[in-house]
Formats: C-alpha cells, sequence, structure tokens
C-alpha cells in the first residue's frame, strides 16, 4: 500500500469513527459534516471527498461499526453449545454493548432511518450481520433435538435479534421491564435445555407430539 493509499484510509477510518462517535454522544439531530469532522480532528471538506455526503458517511458508519462489533464475538458464537446458552451469551453482550455506549448508537440510527433514505438499508444490513450469526448456531444446536425438524433457523434468528433490539430500546424507557424481559427469555432457553436433556422415549414422545401438533 502506497503511503497515499494508506493516508487515505487512515482520514476515512477516523471518519468513520467520529461518524459514530457524534451519533452516540449528540445524537442523530446534531450529526452533520462539522460535527463529524470535529469528532475525527479533519476539515470537513474531507467529509464530502471520501464518502460524498453526510448519509453515504452515516450508512458506511453503519456498516463499519456493525462488522466491527460481530468481530469481537464470532468467536463466542462459535462456542456455544445449545439454545439457553446462545440466549445467556446475548444477554452478556447486550449488557457489554450497552457500557460501550452501542445500544444507544442502534437508537439514533433507527431514529435516523426514519427521515435519511440511506440509513434503512444500512442499518438492515448491519443486522444481518448479527442475525447470520444467530442463525448459525441455531441450525447448529437444534439439529440434534426434538426442535429440529420443527424451527426454522432463519426465521428464528430473526425473532431473537428482533427481541433484542426491542429490549435495548425499551431499556431506556423502563430498565426494569427490560431486565424482567431478558430473564423472561433465559427461562425459555433453560425449560428447551431440559426437554434436551430428556432421554431417548420422551424425545420421540416429544417429536410425536409436534408432529400432531404441526399437521393442525
Amino acid at each position: 500500500m502506497s503511503p497515499e493509499t494508506a493516508k487515505s484510509q487512515e482520514t476515512k477510518t477516523k471518519l468513520l469513527e467520529g461518524a459514530l462517535r457524534t451519533l452516540t454522544e449528540q445524537g442523530i439531530a446534531k450529526t452533520s459534516a462539522r460535527t463529524i469532522a470535529t469528532a475525527a480532528g479533519v476539515n470537513q471538506a474531507l467529509v464530502f471527498y471520501h464518502f460524498g455526503s453526510v448519509d453515504e458517511l452515516l450508512a458506511a458508519a453503519c456498516r463499519y461499526g456493525a462488522e466491527r462489533s460481530v468481530a469481537r464475538y464470532r468467536a463466542r458464537f462459535s462456542a456455544v453449545t445449545s439454545l439457553s446458552e446462545l440466549l445467556a451469551v446475548g444477554r452478556q453482550i447486550h449488557e457489554a454493548e450497552q457500557e460501550g455506549g452501542h445500544v444507544a448508537l442502534l437508537g439514533q440510527l433507527l431514529a435516523g432511518a426514519q427521515t435519511h433514505a440511506t440509513l434503512g438499508p444500512a442499518t438492515a444490513s448491519g443486522l444481518e450481520l448479527w442475525i447470520a450469526e444467530i442463525e448459525q448456531v441455531l441450525t447448529r444446536v437444534l439439529a440434534g433435538t426434538p426442535f429440529g425438524e420443527f424451527t426454522d433457523p432463519a426465521g428464528l434468528a430473526r425473532a431473537v435479534a428482533a427481541s433484542f433490539v426491542g429490549i435495548e430500546l425499551y431499556e431506556g424507557v423502563d430498565a426494569a421491564g427490560a431486565t424482567a424481559a431478558l430473564d423472561a427469555l433465559e427461562q425459555l432457553g433453560l425449560l428447551v435445555a431440559a426437554l434436551e436433556e430428556l432421554g431417548p422415549v420422551a424425545q420421540r414422545a416429544v417429536r410425536h407430539q409436534l408432529r400432531r401438533t404441526s399437521r393442525r
């Protein structure tokens, strides 16, 4: 990589991180080329030089932030062996992301998507990265359980992701209610874990009942 290319990439990274920091600390309403450039420590003309517009920079920053976050937890997802463990890991990630300001960032991105046309697809693309990781885990851990043939990992992954997104946003207005919702998800995971530990005869009975229910 030439010095000029390295310098350009460094500036783009500063702008991406400056955009994320500005969204988190000042909110979408106060996010502009000037505030982003100030946070990045560069001239605001570089926003337009590298990204064309503030909206395009925000969309790129959304994808950049999601890629970094998912990469941090990929090894932990790979080590999950049960649904209850997945939900427990999800709660740990939620707490870490909240402490790091990423929950507030998600709220700003979702709010901004209502008025910034490029943010909706970019935010959805970022969430898809999380969904893809969750789907891989669900496909793996449910395969050998009575639920494997009756569940849609892709749809279930979206339901899990949507639940955590909703809880993250809900927490801002009702922290106790959000905690209760997380507790309920973990209890659901424990119930599934108990069914997974049943012996072969009991598991066949569960499968038989599920098949009968699915035909109705």
